[in-house]
């Protein structure tokens, strides 16, 4: 049990430390974003670049991508649409789609 809690507080710690871009990141793959999303590149769905571009001059769009990580979506990006992800909390979508949008 010791063992157990110290292990915890040493993820906890190190998680803590862990720049907040790469915690995103690695918050995107924990949640299967990068199943169909990519940085640079587009997959299933557009590139974290192509959307940051696109809703740069958007003052509401962290509010709005946040809704859609959570709801779904389609045809914004053409005739696939991006699955609701109801595992996501609220906090965690808004860390996405704040990551999201910092990516150029």
């Amino acid at each position: 049990m010791k063992k157990t809690m110290i292990l915890a507080a040493t993820f906890v710690a190190a998680a803590a430390a862990m720049p907040a871009a790469q915690a995103s990141a690695d918050l995107a793959k924990a949640k299967a974003c990068m199943a169909c999303h990519a940085v640079g590149s587009k997959l299933v769905g557009p590139s974290y670049k192509d959307v940051a571009a696109k809703y740069a001059k958007d003052a509401g769009a962290e509010a709005r991508l946040a809704l859609k990580i959570q709801k779904g979506s389609s045809g914004t990006w053409g005739p696939i649409p991006m699955p609701a992800n109801p595992q996501v909390s609220d906090a965690d979508a808004k860390t996405l789609a704040k990551w999201i949008l910092a990516q150029k």
